[in-house]
């Protein structure tokens, strides 16, 4: 049976629940919603395994920290026996609008710490990403307060729609390959 390791980057803890950079949470939460599974503390972090049309899925919400990502990230890819190509990273975006979604197969960290630590650990940047736009709305040295800020109303009333939506981007990277999820999903 093919394996997929799909991991949603943000911060364990209360303090961080609702805030933009734990988005990548928010969207695993979702997709634990859809197949009916719940979460495990495990080693590293929170895990829920599933099934998607024959493939066994392992979600994962590393407990490391948002800039330590990387350590959980390629212990479960080892344990699991994942390949990279068969790994989604599921992260919030400044340089997209408000829940922009953009899924692809390399590329740059483009300043997200938790990106550049997966990258760094993995010793690539090639492995696929699903980024989820959060907008860059800060003023000049407010970037950290914004990213770890509450959405405002109006991202709130959105925010289930567009995660249904980042969560079914996920879906069909596991069942229709990359290329046909970038295809369907991004810029949505």
């Amino acid at each position: 049976m093919k394996k997929f390791l799909v991991v949603g980057l943000g911060n364990p803890g209360s303090k961080y629940t609702e805030t933009r950079h734990n988005i990548g949470f928010k969207i695993l939460d979702e997709l634990a919603a859809m197949k009916d599974v719940t979460f495990e503390t495990l080693k590293l972090g929170d895990v829920a395994t599933t099934t998607h049309k024959g493939k066994k899925v392992v979600l994962l919400k590393p407990n490391t920290f948002m800039n330590l990502s990387g350590k959980a990230v390629k212990y479960y890819m080892k344990q699991e026996k994942i390949e990279k190509e068969n790994i989604l990273i599921i992260t919030d975006d400044l340089n997209l609008e408000f829940g922009t979604i953009r899924m692809k197969g390399k590329g740059s960290d483009g300043g997200h710490n938790g990106l550049k630590d997966v990258q760094i650990t993995l010793n690539t940047p090639n492995y696929p990403r699903l980024r989820f736009g959060i907008s860059a709305q800060f003023g000049k040295g407010r970037q950290v307060d914004y990213v770890l800020g509450e959405w405002n109303k109006e991202e709130q009333a959105a925010l289930p729609e567009r995660i249904d939506k980042a969560s079914n981007a996920a879906l069909a990277f596991i069942h229709a390959g990359l290329s046909n999820a970038m295809n369907e999903f991004n810029g949505k």
